[in-house]
This record gives structure tokens, C-alpha cells and sequence, in this order.
């Protein structure tokens, strides 16, 4: 279905679309029927974390196609929690993509924005001192967002997709994919998940983080 044989035998790099060093190791595709419909599933291994990540794929990859880059989220995924709206987005772009052809790029590591599920943990007691989720992280010594996303840029080079309509809120995810090469037509918002429990949190993730709602 892409550039890259789908074969384990055939695993091989995948560096994003700048030509920089290897980032990422194609390792095996398969087939995953789900509620939303049936999907190709392709992981790959960060040469440098070692963390598994997936590309979630409907359709033949083109240039132009819908795209969503989510990050893990155990609690909102798994659980339910309605502390955040990642479960949610997820589930929408799911159906989006299995509706409209694309991929989800669901990458492994960026639990509370790439703090770890601990330190989630322990940002969420800290909010329920009054603090908000930017204050939680910085309180712990740590960054209020220390993800990246060039594992992404890498996946959709291997697609051979260089184009996409990109399935998000957050313009940092926007600005990463353009500083790696891929160029972003158009951005799609994803609000859904709002509810009385987080509604706040969203809120600061506008004012504070720049994230765009309405």
C-alpha cells in the first residue's frame, strides 16, 4: 500500500522528509478490523527512543489526505477520563479517516505531553491543589509540553505522502511537520470531548498554549 514493502524482511529507515539522519525503522504491517472499520496498521521503531509507534491507515496514501497526529493517552483512552479530550479526538479521527481515507499517526511516549504517565499522575494531584495543567508540569521541573514529532514526518515520508490536511487543534504540530519537510494544505479542527470536567483545562490550552477553538 505504500513506497516501503510491507514485508518484516523489508523493514528499512525512514529519516522525514529533510533527509536527516534515519529517525525511524519501518517493521511490520497488518491488517486491524475495529468498530470504525477495517485499517492497515504499520509500526515503526525510533532508532533513537526505542518507542513503537503506529501509523493507522484507510485507503491508498496521497498527498492531500486527512492526517491526525495523536498523541498517547492512557487515561483518556483506556479510561474515559473526562479530564481531557484525547479519547474523544481519537475515536473522531478514526472515523474520519476510515470515512474520508488517511491516517492516524498514533505516537507512543507523549503521555501528558511527553512527561510520562507518573509525572501525569502527579501533575493531576497538583491540579486538584488549584493549579492549572501548564503550572502542574512546570511545578514538577518539568516542561509544559516536551513532545516532538518527528517520528510523524518520518511515517508520513515512508507513506510517501508529502501534503496533508492535518487533523488538529495545536499549531505546534503544524509548525513541526512544516520544519520537517511536510507541508500542511490545510488545518482541520478536531473539537469534540468539551464537558464540564475540562472545560477549564481547555481554556488554558488556548490562552496558554496557543491551541485553536471556535
Amino acid at each position: 500500500m505504500t513506497a516501503s514493502d510491507s514485508s518484516p524482511a523489508a523493514a528499512h529507515d525512514a529519516s522525514g522528509a529533510t533527509g536527516e539522519t534515519p529517525r525511524i525503522r519501518f517493521e511490520v504491517e497488518t491488517a486491524v478490523p475495529t468498530e470504525h472499520g477495517e485499517f492497515r496498521v504499520r509500526g515503526y521503531t525510533d532508532t533513537v527512543t526505542g518507542i513503537v509507534h503506529l501509523a493507522i491507515c484507510a485507503g491508498e496514501p496521497s498527498d492531500g489526505m486527512r492526517v491526525r497526529i495523536h498523541s498517547e493517552c492512557l487515561t483518556g483512552e483506556a479510561f474515559g477520563s473526562m479530564k481531557c479530550e484525547c479519547g474523544p479526538q481519537l475515536e473522531a479521527a478514526l472515523n474520519i479517516v476510515q470515512a474520508e481515507g488517511g491516517a492516524v499517526l498514533y505516537l507512543r511516549g507523549h503521555e501528558g505531553r511527553g512527561i510520562g504517565l507518573l509525572n501525569k499522575l502527579r501533575a493531576y494531584r497538583l491540579q486538584e491543589d488549584g493549579l492549572d495543567t501548564v503550572d502542574a508540569n512546570l511545578a514538577l521541573g518539568l516542561p509544559a509540553d516536551a513532545r516532538e514529532y518527528i517520528a510523524a514526518a518520518g511515517m508520513l515520508d515512508d507513506l510517501g505522502v508529502g501534503r496533508v490536511r492535518l487533523l488538529t487543534n495545536n499549531p505546534l504540530k503544524q509548525a513541526a511537520l512544516e520544519e520537517h519537510g511536510i507541508e500542511v494544505i490545510e488545518r482541520v479542527p478536531l473539537e469534540v470531548g468539551r464537558n464540564a470536567v475540562n472545560d477549564e483545562y481547555l481554556k488554558v490550552k488556548a490562552e496558554r498554549m496557543g491551541h485553536l477553538f471556535g
